[in-house]
């Protein structure tokens, strides 16, 4: 993990210079209890407490375990740095998917950074960081029957598996298709392997980092795209912490450090145009 962090730590640096004026301009309130403070302003809380906690799924290659129990992934290693510049500790809490609003309306967590496509819902429920990634939900199906779907007017009559309150799930709702919600992405993959799901809908970059030779499903392959969109970060409503993560993320695309992890991940076809 620390080699890994290290790939961070020259955009960490420039946004700690950026910080630096708005952590000793504290609000009026920051003395009060925490939930005062969180009403005063998100980053007073969060360098109050000195921790930013931040909701997750284990969702390879943006947040997963290593060997030794570490979440590792391009997006745990570019919220460590933002956790860095803001001069606090991380900490990673694995959350029900479906349940992220609540969490983070319960301050039991400061942000869902996992990930997670801007969708209207989350959007109108959460304060957003401006898009950082791109992606698309494209369907699995064994690979010896992948010739048999390649468009949508194929896929009418399967049934699916797609992780609950993901944008998966949306789009095969909207289209009416046949959906089994499940608790992860991952678990959408069992459901396939095991044929108790026809198929499932996966980001993109978890189906290319994670099915097709090489892989733990390298019986599984992905056909058809359903949409294309956009990963954030999400914050509490009114949060100031998602303008402040716009300026650390631009830095990061400015210095490099962002296409440096993509390569390490695996996700270079997710970078934002430059």
């Amino acid at each position: 993990m620390k080699k890994k962090v290290l790939s961070v730590l020259l955009c960490a640096g420039l946004a700690v210079s950026m910080l630096a004026g708005c952590g000793s301009d504290k609000n009026a309130g920051s003395g009060s209890d925490a939930a005062d403070t969180a009403d005063a302003g998100d980053m007073d809380y969060v360098k109050e407490k000195g921790t930013l906690v931040v909701g997750i799924t284990n969702f390879e290659p943006m947040d997963y375990k290593d060997e030794n129990g570490e979440w590792v992934g391009f997006d745990a290693e570019l919220s460590t740095a933002f956790a860095e510049a803001l001069g606090v500790d991380v900490e990673f809490v694995e959350i029900d998917w479906d349940n992220k609003i609540l969490e983070l309306e319960g301050r039991t967590i400061d942000c869902v950074w996992n990930g997670m496509t801007l969708t209207p819902e989350v959007t109108s429920a959460m304060e957003c960081s401006d898009a950082y990634l791109e992606n698309a939900q494209v369907v699995v199906v064994p690979s010896d029957k992948a010739d048999q779907y390649q468009d949508e007017d194929s896929l009418a009559d399967l049934s699916f598996a797609a992780e609950a309150g993901s944008a998966g799930e949306e789009e095969l709702e909207a289209r009416g298709l046949n959906v089994t919600p499940v608790t992860a992405q991952a678990d959408a993959l069992m459901e396939v392997a095991a044929g108790t799901s026809d198929a499932a809908v996966i980001d993109l970059l978890m189906a290319a980092a994670m099915i097709g030779e090489g892989t733990s499903y390298s019986d599984l392959t992905y056909t058809v795209h359903l949409n294309s969109e956009e990963y954030g970060v999400g914050f509490r409503k009114g949060s100031d912490l998602a303008a402040e993560l716009n300026e650390f993320l631009a830095k990061c695309y400015e210095d490099g450090t962002i296409r440096e992890l993509a390569g390490e991940y695996g996700v270079q076809a997710a970078l934002i145009a430059e």
